[in-house]
């Protein structure tokens, strides 16, 4: 594709203090993703704390290759306490078994952990609020390849007002480990716009691509 994105990553040191401080051992990764969940649970440094039912953590293969990202839980997530259920999430099961990345292989999460009142954007501060959670997942997950679903979610991590269309089809980075990030349409976006799934097709192959480059790569 023209763009080595497989760099060799040395491991970064990120210790974050004060209010974006968020806990964890990693010489213990099970008692480091315990405390980051509890952490999470009990979070109150936003107002969607008041109107929550549940927080909503994340699930999947935590030592995973791929780590997908949305934007937040809907109804059915905020219900059920689980990222990507519901119409737009059996369409994100199959959007990834047909890359060859089945929902149980994957780490799946959302920018933020609680629903926003009646499904509206984020907020510049409630993504602040909760952003280092999400730092803290990749630290934990280290994957090879984010891949971010959707207009929200992408414009919030990459820290710009493009449109998705100028988004799509290229490689980013994000976050203090330099992770090679991709975006696409976010399933629920598909949903209501069918005839953009070819140009979703599109971005999942490139996902794909880029993840068997780096297993050549690396000989993983």
């Amino acid at each position: 594709m023209g763009v080595d994105v497989w760099l060799p990553r040395a491991p970064v040191a990120v210790a974050p203090t004060g209010p974006e401080a968020v806990a964890g051992n990693d010489d213990d990764p099970a008692a480091a993703w315990d405390a980051l969940a509890a952490e999470v649970a009990g979070c109150r440094r936003c107002k969607l704390c008041d109107s929550r039912t549940q927080t909503v953590f994340g699930v999947g293969d935590r030592s995973s290759r791929l780590m997908v990202i949305g934007e937040a839980p809907g109804a059915d997530e905020d219900r059920q306490g689980e990222p990507f259920v519901g119409r737009a999430g059996k369409l994100l099961d199959q959007m990834l078994r047909a890359m060859g990345w089945p929902r149980e292989q994957v780490y799946i999460g959302n920018l933020l952990k609680c629903r926003p009142p009646n499904n509206r954007d984020p907020q510049l501060d409630e993504v602040a609020a909760c952003e280092p959670y999400l730092h803290r997942q990749i630290e934990l997950v280290r994957p090879d390849l984010l891949l971010v679903l959707g207009r929200v979610a992408a414009q919030n991590l990459l820290k710009t007002e493009l449109p998705i269309g100028k988004l799509r089809g290229q490689v980013h980075r994000y976050g203090p480990l330099q992770t090679p990030l991709v975006v696409t349409y976010h399933p629920a976006y598909l949903l209501r716009s069918p005839r953009e799934k070819a140009r979703a097709w599109a971005d999942l192959k490139r996902a794909r691509a880029l993840l068997a480059d780096g297993a050549a790569r690396t000989g993983s």
